[in-house]
């Protein structure tokens, strides 16, 4: 297998199409791992060709399942002693960090001026900005929300920022506060999608966490326009109008052997998560045993041995138990339940399938960040492809946000 170039911030011309490629065969070589989803799929594949594997993932407690959870790279190392493959694992996600004040205090706003903006937000917001400085052109901050990010920018040297967001009250509110700390930003309401959009020439785009198809339109648009400079760090891949996950550059496109991925598979990318409350993972979990527990059931019931998706439950269900879950779940997808059902048996196949899910999830975890890389990789080589010159690395630790990848270009 040949492996990637070593990471450098700024690579040579096609350095990321190398890496892109090696990368692709690596995760299509090692897909029986990630494709299976393990909360729909109750014993994945692998399990059956590697029984001592899976032995030894059934085995772990909790705690050591937050070990790995929180140390992917040293479990990669572990498991590589039963797949091989994944000895390569460090040497993909090989990835510079930008210089940048630590954490971004230095660039952030004060406290006392980020109103509204929660205290990791600001910190994401000034590592972001001090990666980026300095600042030669006026900015175009897409999808601004309340211009945060914008009036950040403003301490990094540039004397304008315009930014564009769809919501109407957010943009009167990050106008208030511009006007209100004599910040140079002016905020309008823009639909970033609309077939009419016209970009201002000479501006540095920039996007710190726009979602899915709001990030890949503005490498787009801002390429067709010619914007001297493109600075995003993107977020929710998964988050497109396509059911089927479109490569962005023609290279990639045009490889024989690149994945083929669907938004399942896409969403994969973006399921760390370091900043949730104690109280919302305690909810989310308790959710999941609830709905592990009524795929039980309708299996039983159905004979079916496909999962049966369920929408999102409304939020009074959050207090209630598995029987108001199964019952809302089931009047949903037209099922009908017999009298006696014995609530307590499927709240332990509930939480039995959560222990199961939980530790085959740590197999499948461990591709999240190559997927993520492999994402962003395919956007390097657009980029080149529209002539500009690449650079690409993180911006802060994983801690702060796990989305810490950030895309630098500028027109050669």
């Amino acid at each position: 297998m040949t492996l990637p170039p070593a990471a450098s911030v700024h690579q040579a011309s096609g350095c990321f199409y190398q890496r892109w490629r090696s990368l692709n065969d690596w995760l299509r070589d090692l897909e029986q791992f990630w494709r299976p989803i393990p909360f729909m799929e109750p014993v994945p594949g692998w399990c059956h060709r590697y029984p001592e594997l899976a032995g030894w993932f059934q085995s772990l407690p909790d705690s050591e399942c937050d070990h790995w959870e929180n140390h992917l790279p040293e479990l990669a190392e572990r498991v590589a002693e039963v797949v091989p493959g994944l000895a390569h694992y460090s040497a993909f996600l090989a990835l510079p960090r930008f210089a940048s004040a630590p954490e971004g205090h230095q660039a952030a706003l004060t406290e006392a001026s980020a109103v509204d903006m929660p205290g990791r937000k600001r910190l994401q917001a000034g590592a972001f900005s001090a990666a980026v400085a300095p600042l030669k052109w006026p900015v175009l901050d897409w999808c601004c929300g309340k211009g945060h990010l914008s009036r950040t920018l403003v301490r990094q040297g540039t004397d304008q920022v315009l930014g564009l967001e769809w919501d109407p009250e957010l943009v009167e509110d990050g106008n208030r506060l511009a006007l209100h700390y004599g910040d140079p930003v002016t905020l309008v309401r823009q639909d970033v999608l609309a077939e009419d959009l016209v970009l201002p020439p000479g501006h540095h785009g920039v996007a710190l966490h726009a979602c899915g198809d709001l990030h890949r339109q503005l490498m787009r648009r801002g390429a067709a326009r010619g914007l001297p400079r493109l600075s995003l760090s993107p977020c929710c891949y998964h988050l497109t109008a396509h059911s089927r996950y479109r490569l962005q550059a023609r290279k990639t496109r045009e490889y024989g052997g690149a994945l083929t991925l669907e938004r399942n598979d896409i969403r994969l990318a973006v399921q760390e998560t370091v900043t949730a409350p104690e109280r919302v993972r305690e909810q989310t979990e308790r959710v999941s045993v609830w709905r592990l527990g009524f795929d039980a059931l309708q299996r039983h019931l159905t004979g079916r041995q496909d999962y049966l998706p369920v929408p999102s439950h409304p939020a009074r269900l959050n207090s209630g138990n598995v029987e108001l879950f199964c019952r809302w779940a089931a009047e949903k997808k037209g099922l009908n339940l017999p009298s006696g059902v014995d609530w307590e048996l499927w709240q332990a196949r509930g939480q039995a399938r959560h222990r199961q899910v939980r530790r085959h999830e740590l197999m499948r975890h461990l591709f999240r960040r190559p997927l993520e890389v492999w994402l962003v990789l395919d956007y390097a080589v657009f980029l080149e492809e529209q002539g500009y010159r690449v650079r690409l690395g993180t911006f802060c630790d994983r801690q702060l946000t796990p989305r810490n990848l950030l895309l630098d270009a500028f027109l050669a």
